[in-house]
């Protein structure tokens, strides 16, 4: 199985976030979990040409709309390249792909209905928010496969809270801020594609616990059961 990173470089870095290093984590969670993996940089060509054997793309890019960091190109590309990459995620989607989307990934490919579409929630500016990085609890909640056997967890890293809502999510995942519990981390099944989105992963710290780690082994393991079977076929 074959997966690929989509790395936060050129115009999906952002101030806040070292995506270099988290690809790195998330490479090795990935390569783990049985895949060969590689990481691309050029996210907006390689998906233009997004190859049919790539099984898993993880999106951890961060918002295209945000300001670029000194020394990253915000340049966007030619409106065919656009075009092209949106037609390539809605072909994979409709073949079967596993997508794992994480953290600032609910703020990225804004240039791409078809990922939108797919992701379910986003992360919107001016509503969205996060409080301060800390120890954050995390709650394991209703009966997705994924649950099976975790135990809630703590992890170091930011709570995304907030997102516009514009289709149905499963959560997995959830955190609790001012007695109040949001979405953390869900899925979805697009077609014969699956989508896990997960809002941690702010640092390489996110992925130094155990049960983030355990979480994201078995999201990929279910990820990796593409092209999904259909409702009838179930």
């Amino acid at each position: 199985m074959r997966a690929v990173i989509l790395n936060g470089s050129g115009r999906y870095a952002d101030p806040w976030h070292r995506h270099s290093e988290t690809s790195e984590a998330l490479a090795e969670l990935v390569a783990e979990a049985g895949y060969a993996v590689d990481t691309v940089d050029d996210v907006d060509r390689f998906l233009a040409s997004l190859p049919a054997d790539v099984a898993l793309i993880v999106v951890n890019a961060g918002d295209s709309h945000a300001p670029t960091p000194e020394g990253e190109s915000s340049a966007v590309p030619e409106a065919s390249v656009l075009e092209s990459a949106n037609a390539a995620i809605e072909a994979a989607i409709d073949r079967g792909i596993g997508i794992l989307a994480v953290h600032a990934a609910a703020a990225s490919l804004r240039d791409y209905p078809a990922f939108e579409r797919a992701l379910g929630a986003r992360w919107v500016p001016d509503r969205s928010w996060h409080p301060p990085i800390d120890d954050a609890a995390v709650h394991l909640v209703g009966n997705h496969r994924i649950a099976e056997g975790l135990e809630d967890f703590t992890v170091f890293d930011e709570r995304y809270t907030g997102f516009r809502l514009d289709d149905v999510i499963e959560p997995i995942a959830e955190h609790e801020h001012d007695g109040i519990r949001h979405p953390l981390v869900w899925a979805r099944e697009v077609g014969r594609s699956r989508l896990v989105y997960d809002a941690l992963g702010h640092d390489v710290r996110s992925y130094d616990s155990a049960g983030h780690r355990a979480l994201l082994a078995a999201t990929l393991e279910w990820l990796s059961h593409v092209p999904a079977p259909t409702a009838t076929e179930r």
